[in-house]
């Protein structure tokens, strides 16, 4: 941060207790911790509106048309859209074909 100012905050004291602990266990002050909680809800925020607006402006017509054109390859077992140990979405099991560049 360049610039700081002050903002004289109240929390509820259950919150204000689990604000303490949190900032205790990741070894940072209630002041950093809360800037930082602050600066990631600002993020998610913008990151929703951003795709919002990138929906809003989105072309579904020609989308669906990417979707089923003719050609390509059909999903192979091991392609399906599944969550791995870690809760991310698993990779796919087979390496990706490249294509060969034509001369």
């Amino acid at each position: 941060m360049s610039e700081t100012t002050t903002y004289p905050l109240r929390l509820p004291r259950s919150i204000k207790n689990a604000v303490e602990k949190m900032a205790q266990n990741e070894g940072v002050s209630i002041n950093q911790f809360v800037a930082t909680a602050v600066a990631e809800k600002l993020a998610v925020l913008s990151t929703a509106s951003y795709f919002a607006e990138r929906k809003g402006r989105a072309d579904l017509v020609a989308f669906k048309r990417i979707l089923t054109r003719k050609g390509g390859e059909a999903p192979c077992a091991g392609d399906e859209r599944g969550t791995g140990k870690s809760g991310h979405l698993a990779r796919p099991t087979r390496p990706v074909a490249r294509r060969r560049a034509v001369a």
